[in-house]
C-alpha cells in the first residue's frame, strides 16, 4: 500500500469529513478511497473483459458490407 501525505485547504477538509460522515467510513483515507472510486466509475474508461476485446478481433476479420442508404437499412427514415 502507498501512503501519501497531502496538503488540503479548509474547504477540501471540510468537504473530506462530510464525505466521511455522510457515508459513515472510520476514517479519511477510507472517504478519499470512496472519492477515487467515484470518480474511477464516472470519469475512466473502464477495462474492457478479455471475451469481449477477442469477439472485437474476430468481427474485424468480417467482410465489409456495402450499404447504398443508411438511414433506410436502419430503418432511421421513420418518423419518430
Amino acid at each position: 500500500m502507498v501512503k501519501a501525505l497531502i496538503d488540503l485547504s479548509e474547504y477540501e477538509n471540510w468537504v473530506l469529513n462530510m464525505v466521511k460522515a455522510q457515508f459513515d467510513l472510520g476514517n479519511k483515507a477510507d472517504a478519499i478511497r470512496l472519492i477515487i472510486q467515484t470518480f474511477e466509475e464516472e470519469f475512466l474508461e473502464p477495462e474492457l473483459r478479455p471475451e469481449f476485446v477477442e469477439e472485437m478481433k474476430r468481427r474485424s476479420k468480417e467482410p465489409v458490407k456495402k450499404i447504398k442508404d443508411f438511414k433506410k437499412h436502419f430503418g432511421l427514415d421513420k418518423d419518430v
